[in-house]
């Protein structure tokens, strides 16, 4: 048996064959660091792309479910989110980014990180895995190397991402690509990680590195998600084009023969990949695209993931019919998280079936009643717990889903979790007012980030917990992108959230008519009522609509509650985003002049009506 942390000769030779000696340094570096008792260089063979999801089944990380290609795979109790507090962008002493940005002085970070990495593998197998960010074989694409002790990591990648070990060769030896090293730690009984306390996400932007200690949660551990987007996005900033947390999707409008494509920021939890997944539409993508410009005046975009790591709460038959045939058919599929009972996955919100009274989830054997060691009530299921699939297992998958060229994008949502301001659908007066709804979305929080739930958090471009630039680059290198476009996507901001009197004012699917107003609107069919924060639609428009897809009368008291603009509402939320922002450096004019507009609008409309809140019949 080879020495601890020394490649054995099939391992070299495979990694000496994409002629690239910064691939062979990094890995003899780290499995010399780490130690681990054997090293397994996986190509795109799917033979060997097999071997790891075998080998998290025989590890135990997963466990074969009744319906056939189903796993489960339990995250420790205290590793379900997204670790905000542990993650940190590593920056040279002296430099800073925005004040809402966790960092740690560089040295002191990888100092820190490597000490724990030091011998965190020994005893386990290190697999070397080689990806490609966005379609291979494009100028979309961006090589990344991931390093692991977690089959269950690497197994979710496979689901994830594109194979990229002959997208590697296509470097010719260059060192352009990004490195994820990632070690699950000291595991429990049940292969989770013991020590959550010393959990460490790391992000070196100057050497291209993400470093993942002692955790599992994916969002935590996957290096080419989010912690590849904190990447992406730090190059975009230094280049001419975008790297975004976006849905990107095909609208496909009731009797017209076309389709047009949209990308789409929001928040976890806030509607992204149940936008992404509307009936009769298509999905390229739910999660991160990168988007650039074609040389044609065009923004293109794809999908830099090939699946779904999505939240299964309220996946149910009714909402979310695609999605929950998907989970309920053969295929490969990941669940994590939720309640095993009898080889079954029983989630929160999946409608009528009968949940059993115990079983197993992610705190181990659970019974109805159990308590953890605070006295707190354990739900049978996770609130974030996540299916994993590729996209091309679903009945909508778009034909551009793996398309070197990437979609024509023609508009773009953002939207947030929103009860009492925001409008459903509203489109923005012109590109640098959308540029401004997208740095002003606020939302509720969720279960998918440890802490608490109800509070409402900004979150520019439904980014900040990724942005690794000055706020003030992130913003100006948007309106100067939308700028170099001659047909430049059009903004619209959507709220599936929004409550009169505790209850929501819509029903789940009525987004799929808020979209369908947007592609009409991208195509000149509707016109829209002008008002200080953007453009509504008109009450005829939208009744038409209702008709055509749901066959369903959309009554004038529907319309006048969801459609008032809330002055009030608006201009304390102006208030907020003036606090927020004015510490911020270097933010462009163009920012400052949409709020100014739209504050002395609504003012001007209250001091005009003296009243707080208007119906859109006010504007006609």
């Amino acid at each position: 048996m080879p020495k601890s942390g020394v490649l054995d000769p099939e391992a070299l030779a495979k990694l000496e064959a994409l002629h690239n000696s910064h691939v062979i340094d990094q890995v003899k570096k780290f499995a010399s660091l780490c130690k681990p008792d054997r090293v397994t260089v996986i190509t795109d063979d799917p033979e060997e792309i097999a071997h790891v999801r075998q080998l998290a089944l025989e590890k135990g990380e997963e466990s074969r479910l009744k319906t056939e290609g189903h796993t489960i795979h339990y995250d420790g109790y205290y590793d379900q989110a997204r670790d905000k507090e542990h993650t940190a962008v590593l920056l040279p002493e002296g430099q800073n980014l925005s004040r809402s940005i966790n960092t740690v002085e560089r040295e002191a970070g990888l100092e820190e990180v490597m000490g724990i990495l030091d011998g965190a593998m020994r005893g386990k197998e290190m697999l070397v895995r080689f990806f490609s960010l966005g379609p291979t074989d494009s100028r979309f694409s961006l090589c990344a190397l991931q390093i692991t002790d977690s089959a269950y990591v690497a197994h979710s990648e496979d689901l994830l991402y594109r194979s990229g070990y002959e997208q590697f060769k296509r470097l010719q030896g260059s060192p352009a690509f990004f490195t994820f090293v990632h070690a699950a730690g000291e595991l429990d009984e049940r292969n989770c990680t013991k020590n959550v306390d010393k959990r460490r996400i790391y992000v070196d932007i100057i050497d291209g590195k993400v470093y993942s200690v002692n955790n599992q949660y994916a969002g935590n551990s996957l290096g080419l998600k989010k912690l590849a987007l904190r990447l992406g996005i730090y190059k975009a900033n230094q280049e001419d084009w975008l790297t975004e947390h976006m849905l990107v999707m095909g609208v496909h409008p009731p009797y017209k023969d076309r389709v047009t494509y949209f990308t789409g920021a929001y928040p976890s939890a806030c509607g992204k990949t149940s936008t992404a997944m509307i009936p009769g539409q298509s999905i390229v993508g739910d999660d991160i695209a990168y988007i650039r410009s074609d040389g044609e005046g065009n923004a293109r975009a794809v999908n830099i993931e090939s699946g779904i790591f999505g939240i299964i709460k309220d996946v149910n038959p009714v909402d979310d019919p695609l999605i929950y045939e998907a989970l309920t058919t053969p295929r490969e599929l990941i669940f994590s998280n939720v309640l095993v009972a009898d080889g079954v996955p029983f989630w929160q919100g999946m409608g009528d079936t009968e949940i059993p009274k115990k079983g197993v989830n992610f705190s181990g054997e659970w019974w109805e009643g159990k308590t953890d060691g605070d006295g707190k009530s354990i739900p049978f299921a996770h609130s974030n717990a996540r299916y994993t699939m590729r996209i091309s297992e679903l009945e909508n998958a778009d034909p551009m889903v793996h398309d070197p060229k990437g979609a024509v994008v023609q508009g773009i949502f953002y939207g947030g979790r929103d009860s009492d301001t925001n409008v459903p659908i509203c489109e923005a007066l012109n590109w640098e007012h959308g540029v401004y709804i997208g740095a002003t979305i606020e939302s509720e929080t969720t279960s998918a980030t440890l802490g608490m739930e109800g509070i409402r958090n900004w979150n520019p471009m439904a980014n900040l917990d990724f942005m690794v630039v000055p706020l003030g680059t992130y913003l100006r290198n948007h309106v100067e992108f939308g700028r170099r476009l001659s047909n430049c996507p059009r903004v619209f901001a959507t709220n599936y959230f929004l409550k009169h009197e505790g209850r929501y004012t819509n029903e789940i699917l009525d987004k799929t008519i808020w979209v369908l107003w947007a592609e009409g609107r991208v195509h000149g069919e509707y016109d829209a009522i002008e008002t200080p924060i953007g453009y509504l639609p008109r009450y005829g428009d939208l009744v038409e609509l209702f008709q055509q897809v749901f066959d369903k009368e959309y009554t004038g008291e529907d319309y006048e509650l969801q459609f008032s603009l809330r002055i009030e509402k608006y201009l304390g939320k102006i208030a907020r985003m003036e606090e927020i922002f004015r510490t911020e450096p270097d933010l462009p004019e163009e920012f400052w002049g949409v709020l100014s507009r739209q504050r002395t609008g609504l003012e001007a409309l209250k001091k005009e009506t003296g009243r707080s809140v208007l119906p859109p019949s006010y504007f006609q």
